[in-house]
Parts: C-alpha cells; structure tokens; sequence
C-alpha cells in the first residue's frame, strides 16, 4: 500500500517555474510575462476559472505582441484545467509552434505534459510512451532538468503501478542530490517518497519525512500541501495498526478534500479507503463497509480507477455474504468484474495482485450460480449444500497444505538443533542472506565513498562489542539510541549496517535476538521452561506475537515446532 500520484501534474508546474515573490492578485496590463507566470504556477489561485483567466489574457498578449515564447507558455498554461480532447489541442498548437525551437527543453517538454496529461486521465499506456519520448529528446538536447522531470514523471508512474522501491529510488536521488532542485521542489519531492516509503515499510524514514513535512506546511500555511502531508500520517498510523489514530487523522483530512474549492479525486478516494482498513482493523465492519460503498458511488458519478479497488469490492463482497445478503453480494461481484476488466487493461503489470480469493474466472462463477438461485427461486438446500461442499474441499485443501508444511517446519527445526549441537547455528543462518552479501561490494564501495575508513572501522568495532556482549537483548533498542550507545549518527548506522552486514538496521537486531535464542533454547532447559512472553522479554521483544513472528521469519518454522522437536530428540 505504503509508498500523492495525481499531483504530479502540479509538482511538474513548480518544476518549471520556481517561486520567490508575493503574488499580486488580480490582472493588469502592466505586468510583465514572468509576473504572470509565477502567480500562475505558484498555486495560490484557488480555482480553475482564476487560472483559466489568467492563462487567456497571458496568450492574448502574447499573440498581440507576437512573442512565440510566450504563445508556447500560454498554450501550456491553458491545458492544464481544460478536457482531454481540449487539453491535447493546446498541446499540439504547442508543439506544431515549438517544432523548429531551438530552446533545449523543446520538444522534450510537450511530450512530457503530454504524459503528465494522459497520466491524469488514467491512459498509463500513452502516458509511460510520452515520458519515454520525453526523456529520448531531453538527453539527446543534453537539457539536465528536463531529464530530472522525465525520471520523476517514470518514478510516480512507478510508484502508481507498484514499483515502489525503484520509484523510492529516483525520488530519493532528485530530493537530495540534485542542486539544481529548489526548496518547494525537494519537498515536494521528499513528501513522495515518504509515501514510497510507507509502501516498502521504512517506516521510520517515512515518519521522519511527514513530520518535516507538516511542520513545514504549517509554518508556512500551506493548506494543500498539510492535508496532504496529514493523509500520509493517517496512512502511516495505519500500516503501523495504530487504527484510532490512523481515523483522527484521515476525519481531518475528510473535512478538507470533501469542502475544498479544488476537489482531488485521488485524496478523497484514498482518505475513505484508508479510514475503511482502519475501521476494519479496529473490527468496526459496519463503519469500514460504508466507507467502501461510498467510494463505489463516488467512482459510478467521476470515472476514477486505482488499484486498490479490488481490495473495496472484495471487502464488500464478503461483508454482503457473511451477512446473508445474496441480492448485494450479486451487486458488488458485477461492480467488480466491470472494475476489474478495466484494471487489467491498465494495470497489467501488477495483475499479481489479484485478490486471493475473489480473482476474475472465480468472481464469474459464482456470478452465474448466484444469478440461476435467484432466477429460479430455488430453496435454500441447494445454497446450504454448496457452501458445504465448498467448505469440505477447502478443508481438505488446508489440511493436506498444513500436513506438507508441518513436515517442512520439522525438518528446518530439526536442522537448526543439529546446527546448534554443531556450533554453527550463525553460519547456516546466514546461508539465507547468501543472495544479498554477494552484492555487497558495489554497496561498499558507495559506501565508503560517503563515510571515511576510520569511522567505518570504529563503528564496526563497536557493533562486534555490542554482538559479543550480547546487548542486543535489552529492550527498546532504535536505530537512534544505537547510533548515540556507538558515538555517530543515526544515518551513517544504517549505512554501515545495510552495507557489512547485508541487511537493514530492524532485520540486523531481529537476527541477533533470534540466533541467540535458537541457542538459548535448545541449551538452557530451565530458559525454555519459562513462558514464551517472559521469554520474549528477555530477548528484548516487546510482545509475545512479535517475537513468534521474528522467529518464523526468521528460521522459517514457527518457534512452537522448534520447541518440540528439542523435546522430542532430548526424550529420544
């Protein structure tokens, strides 16, 4: 879910054009060409008619005075608020009077807001071809920020798609690396990727970046950009189960986009679907089903298709059959099947994501059994003897799944405890972490490129201190109070982590705790005997459930299995 795509359009606006003077209100004649942009592309005209306005009497001029420079910016000016076959026009106009330019940024520059356009209006498809082109035509006229915008515009229509990580990526680099970047644009840029980093669970870069982010916003009372920055915080406090706070966060959020002048779509969809997995999470299903239905009414009024569709149709199909209610659970299967064609068709690259037990051929199937039911008036038997059919197979399915599971678990338990009388439990762990340490070099290499040798030597002297003393185990240990316990700081910690030891800093300290109690159990019979949440507390984990699940992510078998295996060999 993690890491706002649809302000793309906006971002690449700023991206054009930096901000740095009070925008007077209002139009006159005695305003230069560079006045009038920035009050358009500053964001501070609420309205579309405003910047509709603006943006013809900018042309008119333009034309009166004969200034192609101007007449190309006031073509782009006036596609922004206009219809798909409107807004193509303009831009064509754009491109027809730029194709002998010898500005760099053309025609690198139409095919990206020719990109940004389709994008918006859910054409992935033409929208990926227009950026490829822009960015072609931006390298081959050597022009940097075009570039930077083409890799932005590819990295948001990754992130929109799943491609969270390689998204993360490009954001990343263009919010801290590029110096031709300004301030609005970084953070722009950096509130993005705290949401790519919500979606590939970093979670604490993330909640660092929101907090800028509002803080930020605040000081400089930018409404937009707060709600905005507030939406993700809901998305965060979600993702981390922090459901109350995850639905105070999103009303507030709901109060804004459903009042504001310049509705987004995408803020308000996204804000109802956060609140109905909070609502569902807190085990409010009532709550989280209206939030559903009213997105469902919201997309049959304004066309408007995501992904994560799937997951409100399926939530509400469910509800509806857990409920008894045949005539709504047909309703939503057709709501589905009609949202999911359209998915697949624009989102084939992440039809992997189909849900589990609602995908398309299983949806129709049983459309067409519910459909004869209520044709035929059928008695409820007949309904009754599928769903027991159906019960019987899917029982047969699990156990016959969970007999070659508990197999597996053995064996891998069974293996751990023969590591463990062998001394070599670390190196058979880390046999799963092969993959990732062959790749280290290229890392080490960045790495020490940024952090001196000295202070990467200290730093891993003081990790072998911390490992050997076996301070692993104290409880609440963060990356920060590490990085303060090693005298450095908390970003050249996980650089240093992520680069010698092969993993970041929360699979680093769950490793440790986790090696060390695969020893301490099959060891220390006493240790075993206690109960598994004072175990888990002398290992440092603040639960019970979180330290089973470390354990099983781990070794790959549940902690229960490991624990009886060690039973039984220590019987036989």
């Amino acid at each position: 879910m993690k890491k706002k795509y649809l302000i793309l359009l906006l971002i690449v606006c700023n991206l054009f054009h930096a901000q740095t003077n009070i925008i007077e209100k209002g139009i006159s004649e005695k305003r230069s060409y560079q006045e009038l942009e920035k009050e358009f592309y500053s964001g501070k005209l609420e309205d579309a008619a405003s910047r509709q306005k603006l943006a013809k009497y900018y042309l008119k001029k333009a034309k009166s005075e004969k200034s192609n420079q101007n007449i190309a910016e006031g073509y782009v000016m006036l596609h922004f608020d206009e219809t798909l076959p409107n807004a193509l026009k303009y831009l064509d106009s754009l491109q027809q009077l730029t194709k002998n330019s010898k500005e760099n940024r053309y025609p690198a520059r139409t095919y990206l807001l020719k990109g940004n356009l389709y994008f918006r209006t859910e054409n992935l498809q033409l929208a990926l071809n227009n950026y490829i082109l822009g960015l072609k035509y931006a390298k081959e006229k050597k022009n940097k920020r075009q570039i930077a915008l083409a890799h932005i515009s590819l990295a948001y229509l990754n992130n929109y798609i799943g491609k969270h990580a390689e998204a993360a990526k490009t954001l990343r680099h263009y919010a801290y690396e590029a110096d031709y970047m300004n301030k609005d644009e970084k953070n722009t840029l950096k509130l993005s990727l705290a949401d790519a980093y919500i979606e590939i669970n970093k979670m604490d870069s993330a909640y660092i970046l929101i907090k800028e982010a509002l803080q930020e916003s605040k000081k400089e009372n930018d409404t937009y950009r707060y709600y905005e920055s507030l939406g993700l915080l809901g998305n965060y406090n979600l993702q981390s189960k922090n459901y109350q706070k995850a639905i105070e966060n999103l009303q507030e959020c709901k109060k804004h986009f459903f009042t504001a002048k310049e509705q987004s779509r995408r803020s308000e969809h996204y804000t109802l679907f956060n609140m109905g997995k909070a609502y569902d999470g807190l085990k409010e299903k009532e709550k989280a089903t209206d939030c559903f239905r009213k997105i469902d009414s919201m997309i049959l009024k304004r066309y408007y298709m995501y992904p994560e569709l799937r997951e409100v149709y399926t939530y509400l199909i469910k509800y509806y059959k857990e409920n008894n209610d045949i005539e709504k659970q047909l309703y939503y299967v057709d709501r589905f099947l009609a949202v999911d064609k359209v998915l697949d068709t624009q989102f084939r690259y992440i039809s992997r994501e189909l849900p589990r037990r609602y995908d398309a051929s299983e949806l129709q199937q049983e459309k067409e059994s519910i459909t004869n039911e209520l044709q035929k008036r059928k008695n409820l038997f007949y309904v009754v003897l599928s769903l027991l059919l159906i019960s019987h197979l899917l029982f047969i399915n699990v156990y016959f799944k969970y007999k070659k599971s508990e197999k597996k678990y053995k064996k891998i338990a069974q293996d751990l405890i023969q590591s463990v009388n062998e001394n070599r439990v670390s190196e058979r762990m880390e046999l799963k972490n092969e993959i990732s340490v062959q790749n280290i070099t290229t890392s080490e290499d960045k790495a020490t490129k940024v952090i001196s040798e000295d202070i990467v030597q200290t730093i891993l002297k003081e990790l072998e201190i911390f490992e050997s003393k076996d301070q692993f185990l104290n409880k609440g240990i963060t990356l920060g109070s590490l990085a303060k316990k090693v005298k450095t700081n908390s970003r050249y910690l996980s650089e240093i982590i992520n680069t010698y030891k092969g993993k970041n800093f929360a699979t680093y300290l769950n490793d440790l705790r986790i090696d060390y109690a695969i020893n301490r159990l099959a060891n220390d019979r006493k240790f075993r005997s206690y109960k598994l949440p004072f175990i888990a507390e002398e290992l440092g984990y603040n639960n019970e459930q979180a330290f089973t699940l470390a354990f099983k992510k781990r070794t790959g078998t549940p902690l229960s299995v490991y624990l009886k295996e060690i039973e039984n060999m220590e019987v036989v």
